[in-house]
């Protein structure tokens, strides 16, 4: 029993709670790709978020073991102003839009504010949603480099919760930037 519970302490000491927030506008795929790189399967029937969810994903490095809470913004409008308290004790974000659909884009500075209020320097991952869908993009690179040229985000990438494509990959990057200095 005792060695069990030096076992449980000795883990508990060597992880280290992340926490990252997705935000953008409601229908992007933010609980889609939350969900896609948790459980590794493609959610294909969602509701809309209401306020705030959160999920727990380990995440193993060579040297130390995070465990990631992921918390889900609900993109409507109603409930962005409670979502910069949410925000606050972020150590990173993922930053997503719908490449079929630039008013995705349009509301990209609120955002940018809820997620830096508190920190200013927070690194966040601009993503790119729905890649799959090849014939109904619209949004070209220029205009996504644009905004992650203008806000320093850490990256622009494209991904794909449905093909799993590029999922890993941000998270990946963003927990790398998170714990270079840890």
């Amino acid at each position: 029993m005792i060695r069990n519970i030096i076992e449980w302490v000795e883990r508990m000491s060597k992880s280290k709670l992340l926490k990252i927030i997705s935000t953008g506008d409601e229908g992007v795929g933010k609980t889609t790709l939350l969900y896609r790189y948790v459980e590794g399967k493609f959610l294909t029937n969602t509701k809309a978020t209401l306020g705030v969810d959160f999920f727990l994903k380990k995440y193993h490095t060579k040297n130390k073991e995070l465990e990631l809470q992921l918390w889900d913004f609900g993109g409507q409008k109603n409930f962005r102003h409670i979502l910069k308290k949410y925000a606050s004790g972020a150590h990173g974000a993922l930053l997503l839009f719908d490449l079929t659909n630039k008013s995705s884009l349009e509301q990209i500075d609120e955002w940018v504010d809820i997620c830096r209020e508190k920190d200013p320097k927070l690194p966040i991952i601009f993503l790119g949603t729905k890649i799959d869908l090849t014939n109904s993009i619209i949004v070209e690179d220029k205009e996504a480099i644009f905004f992650k040229e203008k806000y320093g985000f850490l990256d622009y990438i494209k991904v794909s919760s449905k093909m799993d494509e590029n999922v890993k990959l941000a998270f990946q990057l963003l927990v790398n930037e998170i714990t270079k200095d840890l």
